[in-house]
Protein backbone atom coordinates (compact mmCIF):
# COMPACT_ATOMS: atom_id res chain seq x y z
CA UNK A 1 0.00 0.00 0.00
CA UNK A 2 1.72 3.11 -0.92
CA UNK A 3 -1.11 5.82 0.13
CA UNK A 4 -1.25 6.30 3.83
CA UNK A 5 -4.54 5.74 5.84
CA UNK A 6 -5.79 8.58 7.89
CA UNK A 7 -7.62 6.35 10.03
CA UNK A 8 -6.79 2.98 10.22
CA UNK A 9 -2.94 1.73 11.29
CA UNK A 10 -1.03 -1.32 12.05
CA UNK A 11 0.28 -1.74 15.63
CA UNK A 12 2.58 -4.61 16.36
CA UNK A 13 3.47 -4.61 20.37
CA UNK A 14 7.20 -6.68 20.09
CA UNK A 15 8.69 -7.79 23.23
CA UNK A 16 12.44 -9.69 22.43
CA UNK A 17 10.67 -11.53 19.18
CA UNK A 18 14.15 -12.55 17.68
CA UNK A 19 14.74 -12.28 13.68
CA UNK A 20 11.17 -12.88 12.52
CA UNK A 21 9.84 -9.68 13.72
CA UNK A 22 11.93 -8.05 10.55
CA UNK A 23 9.99 -10.47 8.28
CA UNK A 24 6.67 -9.58 10.11
CA UNK A 25 7.04 -5.77 10.12
CA UNK A 26 8.56 -6.12 6.06
CA UNK A 27 5.26 -8.15 5.97
CA UNK A 28 3.04 -5.72 6.91
CA UNK A 29 4.23 -2.69 5.39
CA UNK A 30 3.75 -4.50 2.13
CA UNK A 31 0.05 -4.28 2.91
CA UNK A 32 -0.46 -1.13 4.91
CA UNK A 33 0.56 2.33 5.43
CA UNK A 34 1.05 3.25 8.31
CA UNK A 35 2.54 0.49 10.52
CA UNK A 36 3.76 1.36 14.67
CA UNK A 37 6.11 -0.60 16.39
CA UNK A 38 5.94 -0.65 19.96
CA UNK A 39 9.23 -1.95 21.23
CA UNK A 40 8.32 -3.16 24.97
CA UNK A 41 11.85 -3.00 26.51
CA UNK A 42 13.18 -5.00 24.13
CA UNK A 43 17.12 -6.52 25.28
CA UNK A 44 17.16 -8.51 22.25
CA UNK A 45 19.09 -5.86 19.78
CA UNK A 46 15.67 -5.23 17.62
CA UNK A 47 14.80 -2.02 18.67
CA UNK A 48 17.92 -0.98 16.98
CA UNK A 49 17.69 -3.24 13.98
CA UNK A 50 13.51 -1.65 13.50
CA UNK A 51 14.84 1.56 14.52
CA UNK A 52 17.72 1.05 10.99
CA UNK A 53 14.48 0.15 9.09
CA UNK A 54 12.31 3.47 10.39
CA UNK A 55 15.34 5.67 8.92
CA UNK A 56 14.53 4.65 5.15
CA UNK A 57 10.67 3.65 5.31
CA UNK A 58 8.75 6.93 6.14
CA UNK A 59 5.59 4.18 6.33
CA UNK A 60 7.04 2.56 9.70
CA UNK A 61 7.16 4.07 12.98
CA UNK A 62 9.05 2.75 15.95
CA UNK A 63 8.21 3.54 19.51
CA UNK A 64 10.59 2.48 21.66
CA UNK A 65 9.40 1.97 25.69
CA UNK A 66 12.33 2.16 28.67
CA UNK A 67 11.39 -1.09 30.20
CA UNK A 68 9.35 -4.72 29.93
CA UNK A 69 5.38 -3.25 30.91
CA UNK A 70 3.58 -5.94 28.96
CA UNK A 71 1.97 -6.14 25.74
CA UNK A 72 -1.52 -4.71 26.62
CA UNK A 73 0.52 -1.93 28.46
CA UNK A 74 2.65 -1.80 24.59
CA UNK A 75 -0.67 -1.88 22.86
CA UNK A 76 -2.39 0.90 24.94
CA UNK A 77 0.69 3.40 24.96
CA UNK A 78 0.68 3.10 21.14
CA UNK A 79 -3.14 3.54 20.86
CA UNK A 80 -3.43 6.54 23.21
CA UNK A 81 -0.82 8.22 20.98
CA UNK A 82 -2.88 7.25 17.48
CA UNK A 83 -5.92 8.85 19.37
CA UNK A 84 -3.90 12.09 19.29
CA UNK A 85 -3.02 11.92 15.79
CA UNK A 86 -6.55 11.18 14.69
CA UNK A 87 -6.36 7.23 13.95
CA UNK A 88 -9.73 6.31 14.62
CA UNK A 89 -8.77 2.24 14.42
CA UNK A 90 -5.68 0.05 15.13
CA UNK A 91 -4.90 -3.69 13.91
CA UNK A 92 -2.57 -5.92 15.86
CA UNK A 93 -0.23 -8.08 14.99
CA UNK A 94 2.07 -10.03 16.80
CA UNK A 95 5.82 -9.65 15.93
CA UNK A 96 7.00 -12.84 16.06
CA UNK A 97 5.31 -14.17 12.70
CA UNK A 98 2.75 -16.21 13.81
CA UNK A 99 -0.39 -13.72 11.99
CA UNK A 100 -1.07 -13.67 8.39
CA UNK A 101 0.25 -9.77 7.27
CA UNK A 102 -1.35 -11.41 3.88
CA UNK A 103 -4.80 -10.56 5.54
CA UNK A 104 -4.44 -7.02 6.71
CA UNK A 105 -6.52 -5.43 3.56
CA UNK A 106 -9.38 -7.61 4.48
CA UNK A 107 -9.73 -6.69 8.30
CA UNK A 108 -9.03 -3.35 7.64
CA UNK A 109 -11.86 -3.19 4.58
CA UNK A 110 -14.41 -5.22 6.99
CA UNK A 111 -13.87 -2.43 9.77
CA UNK A 112 -14.03 0.15 7.54
CA UNK A 113 -17.03 -1.43 6.55
CA UNK A 114 -18.41 -1.58 10.17
CA UNK A 115 -16.26 1.10 12.28
CA UNK A 116 -18.43 0.60 15.18
CA UNK A 117 -16.95 -3.41 15.15
CA UNK A 118 -14.28 -4.75 16.73
CA UNK A 119 -13.25 -7.29 13.69
CA UNK A 120 -11.71 -10.42 15.55
CA UNK A 121 -9.40 -13.50 14.05
CA UNK A 122 -10.63 -16.89 14.30
CA UNK A 123 -7.20 -18.81 14.19
CA UNK A 124 -7.19 -21.57 11.94
CA UNK A 125 -4.85 -24.21 12.98
CA UNK A 126 -1.68 -26.21 11.09
CA UNK A 127 -0.53 -28.91 12.18
CA UNK A 128 2.44 -26.80 13.60
CA UNK A 129 -0.33 -25.42 16.83
CA UNK A 130 0.24 -26.89 19.97
CA UNK A 131 -2.72 -29.60 21.35
CA UNK A 132 -2.60 -28.56 24.45
CA UNK A 133 -2.90 -24.50 23.69
CA UNK A 134 -5.36 -25.71 21.11
CA UNK A 135 -7.54 -27.35 23.71
CA UNK A 136 -6.72 -24.89 26.42
CA UNK A 137 -8.02 -22.07 24.88
CA UNK A 138 -11.73 -23.70 24.68
CA UNK A 139 -11.86 -22.95 28.17
CA UNK A 140 -10.94 -19.45 27.79
CA UNK A 141 -13.51 -19.21 24.99
CA UNK A 142 -16.12 -20.63 26.72
CA UNK A 143 -16.16 -18.26 29.68
CA UNK A 144 -15.59 -15.74 27.39
CA UNK A 145 -19.21 -16.69 25.89
CA UNK A 146 -20.41 -16.98 29.17
CA UNK A 147 -18.91 -13.64 30.84
CA UNK A 148 -20.45 -11.51 27.82
CA UNK A 149 -23.87 -13.52 27.20
CA UNK A 150 -22.91 -14.85 24.03
CA UNK A 151 -22.20 -11.83 22.01
CA UNK A 152 -20.59 -13.69 19.40
CA UNK A 153 -17.13 -14.03 19.98
CA UNK A 154 -15.65 -16.07 18.18
CA UNK A 155 -12.12 -16.37 19.34
CA UNK A 156 -10.89 -14.38 22.74
CA UNK A 157 -7.08 -15.11 23.03
CA UNK A 158 -5.98 -14.48 19.14
CA UNK A 159 -4.82 -11.27 19.06
CA UNK A 160 -5.00 -10.58 14.87
CA UNK A 161 -7.95 -8.22 15.10
CA UNK A 162 -8.94 -5.04 14.78
CA UNK A 163 -10.04 -2.36 17.37
CA UNK A 164 -11.73 0.85 17.20
CA UNK A 165 -9.54 2.68 19.51
CA UNK A 166 -11.75 5.23 21.42
CA UNK A 167 -13.71 2.69 23.25
CA UNK A 168 -10.60 0.37 24.02
CA UNK A 169 -8.96 3.25 25.35
CA UNK A 170 -11.92 4.17 27.68
CA UNK A 171 -12.35 -0.01 28.70
CA UNK A 172 -8.43 0.27 29.38
CA UNK A 173 -8.28 4.05 31.56
CA UNK A 174 -11.27 2.63 33.28
CA UNK A 175 -9.25 -0.03 35.30
CA UNK A 176 -5.68 -1.13 36.07
CA UNK A 177 -5.67 -4.99 34.75
CA UNK A 178 -5.38 -5.68 30.87
CA UNK A 179 -1.55 -5.09 30.80
CA UNK A 180 -0.13 -7.80 29.87
CA UNK A 181 -1.16 -11.59 28.44
CA UNK A 182 -4.56 -10.79 29.83
CA UNK A 183 -5.55 -8.07 27.52
CA UNK A 184 -6.28 -10.20 24.24
CA UNK A 185 -9.32 -11.70 26.33
CA UNK A 186 -10.16 -9.19 28.59
CA UNK A 187 -10.48 -6.41 26.33
CA UNK A 188 -12.56 -8.57 23.77
CA UNK A 189 -14.93 -9.19 26.69
CA UNK A 190 -14.82 -5.42 28.35
CA UNK A 191 -16.09 -3.83 24.87
CA UNK A 192 -18.52 -6.42 24.69
CA UNK A 193 -19.89 -5.09 28.00
CA UNK A 194 -19.31 -1.37 26.52
CA UNK A 195 -21.54 -2.60 23.48
CA UNK A 196 -19.18 -2.91 21.08
CA UNK A 197 -19.87 -5.77 18.57
CA UNK A 198 -17.58 -8.69 16.72
CA UNK A 199 -16.92 -9.33 13.39
CA UNK A 200 -15.22 -12.82 13.37
CA UNK A 201 -13.12 -13.74 10.06
CA UNK A 202 -10.85 -16.71 9.68
CA UNK A 203 -7.16 -16.31 9.55
CA UNK A 204 -4.85 -18.89 9.96
CA UNK A 205 -1.47 -19.15 12.85
CA UNK A 206 1.61 -20.54 12.29
CA UNK A 207 3.62 -21.56 15.17
CA UNK A 208 7.79 -21.53 14.33
CA UNK A 209 10.07 -23.53 16.07
CA UNK A 210 12.87 -22.50 17.53
CA UNK A 211 15.15 -24.03 14.66
CA UNK A 212 12.99 -21.81 12.34
CA UNK A 213 13.32 -18.68 14.84
CA UNK A 214 10.55 -19.18 16.70
CA UNK A 215 10.26 -17.14 20.42
CA UNK A 216 7.35 -18.15 22.68
CA UNK A 217 7.41 -15.76 26.33
CA UNK A 218 4.25 -18.26 26.95
CA UNK A 219 4.40 -20.04 30.35
CA UNK A 220 2.02 -22.63 31.21
CA UNK A 221 1.78 -22.08 35.05
CA UNK A 222 2.52 -18.50 35.17
CA UNK A 223 -0.06 -17.08 32.23
CA UNK A 224 -2.78 -20.07 33.20
CA UNK A 225 -2.93 -18.38 36.63
CA UNK A 226 -3.17 -14.73 35.04
CA UNK A 227 -5.73 -16.22 32.73
CA UNK A 228 -7.72 -18.05 35.72
CA UNK A 229 -7.35 -14.80 37.84
CA UNK A 230 -8.39 -12.60 34.76
CA UNK A 231 -11.42 -14.77 34.71
CA UNK A 232 -12.82 -14.82 37.72
CA UNK A 233 -12.69 -11.15 37.99
CA UNK A 234 -14.69 -10.76 34.88
CA UNK A 235 -17.14 -13.17 36.16
CA UNK A 236 -18.15 -10.78 38.86
CA UNK A 237 -18.14 -8.28 37.02
CA UNK A 238 -20.58 -10.39 34.32
CA UNK A 239 -23.01 -11.05 37.13
CA UNK A 240 -23.31 -7.41 38.04
CA UNK A 241 -23.57 -6.15 34.26
CA UNK A 242 -26.23 -9.38 33.94
CA UNK A 243 -29.42 -7.30 33.87
CA UNK A 244 -28.46 -4.88 31.47
CA UNK A 245 -26.73 -7.68 29.23
CA UNK A 246 -30.41 -9.45 29.43
CA UNK A 247 -31.78 -6.45 28.23
CA UNK A 248 -29.79 -5.86 25.64
CA UNK A 249 -30.15 -9.51 24.72
CA UNK A 250 -33.97 -9.28 24.76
Amino acid sequence: MTLPSLTHLVLIPSYNPGEKVYETVRAARRQWHPVWVVVDGSTDGTAEGLQALEAHDPGLRVIVLPGNCGKGAAVLHGVELAMREGYTHALTIDSDGQHPAELIPRFMSASQERPEAMVLGVPVFDASAPRLRVRGRRISNWWANLETLWAGIGDSLYGFRVYPIAPLVRVMRGQRWMRRFDFDPEAVVRLAWLGVPPVNLPAPVKYFRAEEGGVSHFNYTRDNLLLTWMHTRLFLGFVLRLPVLLRRRL
